[in-house]
């Protein structure tokens, strides 16, 4: 969208805000995002960490099985801030600058946000959270340590008080010790923690709850966006939430996983004909896995993480009850991509290498470091994130299904036509902005990619048949009705019947040439309108982060 445009539309919005403003009792949105949770963790879709909070919400909502993400953090962040796809929106990959539009590392200032199209709509705007689509300057562990003062931003012109937000605290960048967070930052300073007991999961959450109750006394509507780091890792939890689950994962990824399916199947999340893929082949059949204990205590602290999280939404939805505002606001919950298989290691550039206090930290998964603690960086690997993306393929990073499917929940008061129902619509986490806009009364920019799915909350039909793309790291994907094109970088194209086969068991390329063809051709049209480029053939970053 050129400048000039831009500001045509913003004035547009501004303009009309009076009438929105007369009619009665716009609804408050709040927009929660987990970080790295996978599509069947909570209980709701089936998991058994305890999220009564999450259940609750999809009891008096709506549960959304096949909406997607983008398979990553930053592009996902991006095209939800956006309604457009990620590449569209400045972030075709991560946070480093690339020298390309697709590829900016930061979200472009042509492309208006959500917070923005709210607040000139007439709505108070707040985040809580993590941002991640902005560039950073990261030099060195010495930063990472607390040992140097020197910025760690190339500017601040995309930080959240200049893309629409009244009110910011949380880290800029991706990754943090949840004790002592890298980049935290209030408004626009640096901050530190104020207490000796602090946890991010729940200081973001005193933070949304005290912005939220601020703005309600204003008689404005609010937007507030919620952007929890749990349960990425680092496996950080607190030793009461541990416990709850320190003996349940003894029994072993093979049975868990199995269970969780059998729930799936029961709730009605995925269909009877699809079959449970199998154990990702580099990860050894429980039985025969060394470090038992070990291995049972990293689930149970990714589990601990995933518990405190759901016991802060509940305190954020007990905020809008006690202001009597929960008939009135939309609620959205989802994850940002597939659970992740990453082994972190310690030479990676955005992990400290000591705690602020001088301890050194532990960096890697080593079977004689306990998971949880401050001075501990560890990661769940592939044998529990295979058990996360129950029951697909693959992870993070990827674009089959383990990697894009999102536990998505809408709540929205007497909203709701059919409160507990499961909707099989294929959406895209670009469809959000739009439906936030319907509820607030605005009329979206013509540009918008996305859809709003607020019909079908209210008990509309689905829309019309409409083609879904997919890239990232040369992983790429396109989706129209029952079929799926896909392929993991660098190899060639898959195709499989969604209707009869989302675990992605069936390659019918072979055998159905002429479709292979047909969404191949629409993959690159879409990938030459929205400037994506080869993987192999992608610049090397104009501005780097190093150790």
């Amino acid at each position: 969208m050129e400048k000039t445009n831009r500001r045509e539309f913003l004035s547009a919005v501004a303009g009309g805000a009076a009438a929105w403003r007369a009619a009665p009792a716009r609804p408050n949105i709040v927009l929660i995002m987990a970080d790295d949770l996978g599509y069947s963790d909570i209980g709701c879709f089936g998991g058994e960490i305890e999220t009564p909070n999450l259940d609750s919400m999809a009891r008096s909502g709506i549960r959304f099985s096949q909406l997607c993400n983008t398979a990553r953090c930053c592009p996902t962040r991006a095209s939800l801030l956006t309604g457009v796809y990620p590449h569209q929106a400045g972030i075709g990959h991560m946070i480093e600058d690339r020298g390309l539009p697709a590829y900016r590392g930061q979200l472009r200032p042509d492309r208006p946000t959500i917070a923005e199209l709210l607040r000139r709509a007439g709505y108070a705007t707040g985040m809580s959270g993590k941002w991640h689509v902005s560039n950073l300057r990261i030099r060195g562990k010495q930063q990472l340590n607390f040992e140097s003062g020197e910025p760690y931003w190339t500017d601040k012109a995309s930080w959240p008080l200049q893309r629409g937000f009244d009110e910011f605290y949380g880290i800029i960048a991706g990754v943090l010790n949840f004790y002592d967070p890298f980049s935290l930052v209030h408004g626009n300073d640096p901050a530190k923690p104020q207490s000796k007991d602090y946890y991010f999961t729940d200081a973001i959450t005193d933070h949304a709850i005290s912005t939220i109750e601020r703005h309600a006394r204003t008689g404005k509507p609010f937007f507030h966006y919620v952007a929890h780091t749990a349960p990425h890792w680092p496996l950080h939890a607190l030793e009461p939430e541990i416990r709850k689950y320190r003996k349940m994962y003894l029994k072993g990824w093979d049975v868990i996983r199995q269970e969780r399916f059998a729930r799936m199947r029961k709730m009605g999340l995925i269909d009877p004909r699809w079959k449970l893929t199998p154990r990702d082949a580099s990860v050894p059949a429980w039985d025969a896995a060394p470090h038992k204990e070990w291995e049972a205590e990293r689930m149970a602290v990714y589990a601990a993480m995933t518990d405190r999280m759901d016991q802060a939404i509940g305190r954020i939805l007990a905020s809008l009850k006690r202001l009597k505002l929960e008939s009135n606001t939309l609620v959205l919950f989802l994850s940002d991509n597939g659970g992740c298989a990453e082994d972190v290691q310690p030479g990676w550039y955005d992990i400290p290498s000591k705690t602020r206090a001088g301890q050194p930290i532990r960096v890697g998964n080593d079977p004689s470091v306990r998971p949880g603690p401050e001075d501990t960086w560890l990661s769940y690997g592939p044998p529990w994130a295979n058990v996360s993306n129950t029951p697909f393929r693959l992870y993070k990073h990827f674009v089959h299904e383990g990697g894009i499917a999102t536990p998505f929940i809408a709540a929205f008061g007497n909203n709701v036509k059919r409160p507990g129902s499961i909707h099989p619509e294929p959406g895209h986490v670009m469809d959000l902005l739009p439906a936030c806009l319907e509820a607030a009364g605005a009329e979206p920019p013509k540009e918008l990619e996305g859809r709003s799915f607020l019909p079908l909350v209210r008990g509309g039909p689905q829309g019309p048949e409409r083609s879904l793309f997919f890239e990232h790291e040369g992983n790429r994907a396109v989706r129209k009705g029952r079929w799926k094109l896909v392929s993991r970088f660098p190899g060639p194209w898959e195709l499989y019947d969604l209707d009869a086969d989302r675990t992605e068991m069936n390659d019918l390329a072979s055998s159905n040439p002429e479709q292979v063809r047909r969404l191949a051709d629409e993959y690159e049209s879409w990938a030459t309108r929205c400037g994506v480029v080869e993987w192999s053939k992608l610049p090397r970053p104009v501005s780097v982060v190093k150790n």
